[in-house]
């Protein structure tokens, strides 16, 4: 019950339906208790061969409202001749079952959309939960492996939990209203019922208990293949190009394999619930068989018809507990997909707001980094780093692969935080601001430019709450990206693909420039935007980047020297250190770490 809390929680907001359910279930099955009770009145009239109709005995009074209700039904149609009788127990019949099956489509109409909504809330807590989460955590995490539990191990929960949530209302009530009819007609039969069922209980509850285990390999498995999967279709180009496309395939296969044997073992113990627990009611059914036809014989009150009642009665809880043994099972498995989901539930997340957070609604000075420390896990990355950006200036942080540029001004934006010393913007910690604001005030425009399958009008767009076409085409142009949208078939419409497939290397990034742009934040991170493009396409964009780069505060990471020889100031770093800073002709008068990196780069 403890792995089923965060469902449960949820369903404590749909109380009002729940009681609705619960009472349709109630009402459904006495109505299909009362269709059974009246078994025996049918048998006894059409037994019996005497022209008129003989009341049956009627069983003592008990205090019980069903048993009077009973008696006093049974003393009237019994009353009539037989054919009337007969009439009028098998109306009463069919407007039972009418009710029955009235009651039990309500509660289902109302069941359904709650186990749906409770899903919707999941998959939202499990969405949300992963936007809140720090970048540090995504390279932590297997991508396919998060997927999985985002889609499969949430079907897994809805086929494995909520589609037995019917099962664990209404079965458990038909076992208890029928159990207490039962013993209501005949105590010493269901005494052995009581002995023997728990038996059953017992050896199907043992058997089930690998499943679990097995479900969490299983869906495991799954998140790996889904992230060979997903290397797959963004690396195909490599694969290709490297003839490696049978080593991927054979990645694939062993996992596939791997899966197929774990799914196989799964399905054998779950399929085994349904012909154990029904092998076990047969064997009991025969023993009530022989221990009430003695009975019977023995004619010592319980007659044929009353029997014949009780083991019809029996026969519906037979499926009942089916019902809940196969049910266990699948809350056994699904309860393993429900750990993975709250394990990314649970995760923490280090990057928190304080509740009296900041409210920052400019940038009016500088940006100071104090002794600046960061470590990732036990790995130091930075060093001691402090250095100040006055409003309006650019600064290069320029160095090798790893020297911790890029770690750097992830700091800014708080995607990581400091572990030691700390970055203040206007004189104020900025882990004391509200982070929205503190983000709001920020341009990012990365090495790889990021495209959702969208619209151009809305990568352009995105985080600003929607902008006119105009604005948007002026945001356009300061990045040279208006010509070729207005070129493509839909213009601003144009789909740009998955991951910006349907547009070239320059295209893309000239559109995350112009959503910059139309952001126009005060202060601008650069992450080394020109990187990875050819030189034409370079040159567009460079020219693009100086337009947004004017009256704004700029942090610039380069490897490319020539484009940031005119910063304020550069800063060269080594090994999470700052080695040298200055001004491109300072550096170069220093004979030093920047001097070499440019003769290197041969910059004039």
């Amino acid at each position: 019950m403890k792995k089923l809390s965060r469902l449960i929680n949820y369903l404590k907001d749909y109380k009002g339906k729940i009681g609705l359910y619960f009472l349709f279930n109630l009402l459904s099955i006495l109505f299909g208790l009362l269709s059974f009770s009246l078994v025996a009145p049918i048998l006894n009239v059409l037994f019996d061969k005497s022209p008129v109709a003989k009341p049956l005995p009627v069983q003592p009074a008990t205090g019980s409202p069903i048993a009077a209700l009973l008696n006093q039904l049974k003393m009237f149609l019994l009353q009539q001749d037989k054919l009337t009788t007969l009439a009028y127990i098998c109306i009463v019949v069919v407007v039972f079952t009418i009710l029955k099956n009235l009651f039990l489509y309500l509660s289902l109409y109302i069941l359904n959309p709650l186990r749906n909504a409770v899903l919707r809330r999941l998959r939202d807590d499990l969405f949300t939960k992963t936007l809140s989460l720090p970048i540090g955590f995504f390279t932590e995490e297997r991508k396919g492996d998060l997927i999985s539990r985002m889609t499969n191990d949430i079907n897994e929960v809805e086929l494995s939990i909520m589609a037995v949530l019917e099962v664990f209302i209404r079965e458990p009530l038909t076992i208890i209203f029928f159990l207490g009819y039962m013993i209501f007609l005949s105590y010493k039969l269901t005494l052995i019922l009581f002995v023997g069922l728990p038996i059953a209980g017992l050896v199907i509850g043992r058997i089930s208990k690998s499943l679990r285990k097995n479900s969490n390999l299983a869906q495991e498995n799954l998140g790996n293949m889904l992230g060979v999967i997903d290397e797959t279709l963004v690396g195909m180009r490599v694969l290709k190009a490297f003839n490696a496309e049978n080593h991927q395939h054979l990645r694939f296969m062993k996992l596939n394999n791997l899966l197929f044997r774990t799914r196989n073992r799964i399905a054998a113990r779950r399929e085994l619930a349904s012909p154990l627990s029904e092998t076990m009611g047969i064997v009991v059914v025969s023993i009530i068989l022989w221990i009430g036809g003695k009975m019977v014989f023995a004619g010592n009150g319980f007659d044929s018809a009353t029997f014949i009642t009780y083991i019809a009665i029996f026969s519906q809880i037979i499926n009942p507990f089916k019902n809940l043994s196969t049910a266990f099972y699948n809350v056994q498995k699904g309860t393993s997909a429900l750990d993975r989901i709250e394990h990314l539930l649970s995760a923490e997340n280090t990057i928190v707001e304080l509740p009296d957070a900041k409210p920052v609604r400019s940038f009016e000075r500088k940006i100071e980094f104090k002794n600046v420390q960061f470590y990732y896990g036990e790995k130091q990355i930075l060093s001691n780093i402090s250095f100040d950006i006055e409003k309006g200036k650019t600064v290069a942080l320029v160095g090798a692969s790893g020297a911790g540029k890029s770690t750097l001004v992830d700091l800014i934006p708080r995607f990581h935080d400091v572990t030691g010393g700390e970055i203040l913007i206007d004189g104020i910690n900025i882990k004391e601001c509200r982070i929205d604001d503190l983000r709001r005030l920020m341009g990012v425009v990365s090495q790889d430019p990021i495209l959702f399958n969208d619209t151009i009008y809305n990568n352009i767009t995105l985080g600003t709450g929607g902008a006119t076409q105009e604005r948007v085409e002026e945001a356009a142009g300061i990045a040279n990206a208006h010509k070729f949208i207005t070129q493509k078939g839909e213009g601003y419409q144009t789909v740009a693909g998955d991951r910006g497939a349907r547009l070239s290397g320059g295209e893309r990034q000239r559109i995350t420039i112009a959503r910059a742009v139309l952001k126009n934040p005060p202060i601008l991170i650069l992450d080394e935007a020109t990187s990875s493009l050819d030189t034409e396409s370079e040159r567009i964009v460079q020219d693009a980047i100086n337009n947004l780069m004017k009256n704004r505060t700029c942090i610039v990471i380069a490897h490319r020297l020539s484009t940031v020889q005119h910063a304020d100031e550069i800063i060269v770093m080594e090994k999470g250190q700052i080695v040298e800073r200055g001004t491109h002709a300072a550096l170069l008068s220093q004979d030093g770490f920047y001097k070499r990196l440019v003769e290197m780069q041969q910059v004039k």
